[in-house]
């Protein structure tokens, strides 16, 4: 297949592009510089796109199998300014809106659109379990998925089926929250934070990037499917399970307030709850590699 994908450069698209290319897919990467044109030592070929323009390049879209968008500006790379809350919108609704725009108008349009979404979509949840069914939430990330996904509703409406990956939290030591939290467990310094009983959706790369492409290659999925792992866990039964894979003590809980001081309005997420499952994609028999919280954090490290 010829596969084209927005975000390449970065944790998850980076690791989607090796598996595409290591099983002969051909990959075509949508950048912003021109300097970043052509083809790539790794054998994909990069073209242009600037998306606060609307601008994309139609002919080395044209002919693409699928379409897998994931460019966006990261959520925890920042303190949450006004700025950069506007950034975080921006950057996802406008390439979600400039692809859904270009795609239907190609002389061979592509069978799919896999245009990534977020379990902050359902908001904070608690301890309720929730699915694909479930409704918006209203706080801020909320708000930005909602847009997100209905960015790319000009697609859909015109044929191409849609696909809204709803990620949860992305295991790896490689990058993301992991980066940050992976090196003070190994040094003993870990802990719950909070209170630890906020539930997080976890999912581990591997399982992550198994996904996206089972998206890709499954005509009977569309609209928005969970990402995230079987059995969701609690903040304090993660830090148990990277203490008992390190073995570690975690001892130093992080309390809220010290969260809200560090992070701002961003400590939300952090002590924010969703206790998600993955519905659609359990019925329509995918296989976790890592379906349990230890074989996640095994895998990440």
């Amino acid at each position: 297949m010829r596969i084209a994908v927005t975000g390449s450069s970065g944790l998850i698209g980076s690791a989607l592009v090796r598996s595409l290319l290591a099983d002969g897919h051909q990959v075509v990467r949508l950048v912003r510089h021109r300097s970043a044109l052509g083809p790539r030592p790794d054998g994909s070929v990069a073209i242009g796109w600037n998306p606060e323009r609307g601008e994309v390049d139609r002919a080395g879209l044209d002919g693409v199998h699928a379409v897998v968008h994931l460019a966006g500006a990261g959520v925890a790379d920042h303190r949450w300014t006004p700025a950069y809350k506007q950034a975080i919108h921006d950057s996802r609704v406008l390439g979600t809106r400039t692809l859904a725009a270009v795609l239907p108008t190609l002389d061979a349009p592509p069978g799919v659109l896999v245009s990534a979404s977020a379990v902050g979509y359902y908001g904070q949840t608690g301890a309720r379990v929730i699915d694909e069914t479930a409704p918006a939430g209203d706080d801020f990330l909320a708000e930005v998925c909602v847009a997100w996904e209905g960015a790319a509703r000009p697609a859909a409406e015109a044929g191409i089926r849609v696909v809204h990956p709803r990620t949860g939290l992305v295991l790896t030591a490689a990058g993301g929250a992991g980066a940050r939290l992976f090196p003070l467990f190994k040094l003993g310094l870990g802990g719950r934070l909070g209170s630890g009983e906020q539930y997080w959706s976890f999912i581990s790369l591997t399982d992550q990037i198994a996904a996206l492409r089972f998206l890709v290659e499954n005509p009977e999925l569309n609209g928005p499917v969970n990402l995230s792992a079987p059995e969701p866990v609690t903040n304090a039964e993660l830090t148990a399970a990277l203490g008992r894979v390190l073995r570690r003590p975690t001892r130093f809980p992080v309390p809220r307030f010290a969260l809200k001081l560090a992070l701002g309005e961003m400590a939300v997420e952090v002590v924010g709850s969703h206790r998600v499952v993955p519905a659609k994609l359990l019925a329509a028999g995918f296989d976790f590699t890592h379906p349990g919280v230890d074989a996640a954090v095994r895998a990440a490290l």
